[in-house]
């Protein structure tokens, strides 16, 4: 008796008794149907707490690169210095809430564009 070896991901398989189909080849994928009357996701809560997300990881993007900034440029450092500790404190804040406006912006394009394909 001569034993074959079969790949699982072939949509045929040589057996004995005639080929047989896997589900895969047929394509009946198991998904979830959705409503073709929904709202857009930026309104529902998911949306808001994705636009979050984003706008966190750009406060945190910016405030490294803030560090990043001073560590790496001695000039800076000197104007920040001389400044006082409000200096510094508008400094950082500004980069922060750019970088944050930034990939809140960034993250509403990319929700969007997640709906479209959807």
């Amino acid at each position: 008796m001569k034993r074959m070896m079969t790949n699982p991901l072939c949509a045929m398989e040589p057996r004995r008794d005639g080929p047989r189909l896997h589900a895969r080849s047929i394509g009946s994928f198991m998904r979830a149907k959705k409503s073709p009357n929904r709202s857009p996701s930026l309104i529902s809560p998911t949306g808001v707490i994705k636009l979050m997300t984003h706008a966190m990881m750009g406060a945190a993007l910016g405030l490294m690169f803030t560090l990043a900034l001073i560590l790496a440029n001695p000039a800076v450092a000197e104007l920040l210095n001389h400044g006082g500790r409000a200096a510094a404190l508008v400094f950082v804040a500004t980069m922060v809430t750019t970088f944050a406006i930034g990939a809140s912006l960034t993250g509403v394009v990319f929700i969007l564009n997640e709906d479209k394909e959807t």
